[in-house]
């Protein structure tokens, strides 16, 4: 008999736990590498952050509402926020690409060096 009642409560936990992860807020963040981080906010109090690859985004919780979210390498990873009974209340996809921002220099000079030759010489 209490196997029976561990078989069925592994069972109802497996369910609850299915059914949580349904009705967490899927949402998709897409970061830059090289560029500040971004506060996520949720509805709900969480108590617990999972990260799929730490590799990719670090998470620095800011209370129990909100965290910052920052780009640590290329790649895509999920992140999934507990509440207090272990219940996933969000899982946010999130990938970091690179920039597509380019450095690039002024040089206050003419480009054309064969120009300003002519120029000095009087042609």
């Amino acid at each position: 008999m209490p196997r029976k009642f561990t078989v069925l409560a592994i069972a109802f936990a497996v369910f609850v736990t299915t059914i949580s992860l349904a009705r967490a807020t899927d949402r998709t963040i897409i970061l830059a590498i090289g560029t500040e981080g971004t506060t996520l906010m949720l509805d709900r109090p969480f108590s617990t952050v999972l990260i799929g690859d730490p590799g990719v985004v670090d998470v620095l919780t800011q209370g129990d509402r909100s965290a910052l979210l920052e780009p640590q390498g290329l790649g895509g990873t999920n992140i999934v926020f507990l509440d207090e009974g272990n219940i996933a209340i969000a899982n946010v996809r999130v990938v970091v690409c690179e920039t597509s921002a380019k450095r690039i220099s002024f040089n206050d000079q003419s480009d054309c060096g064969h120009v300003d030759a002519e120029k000095r010489s009087g042609s």
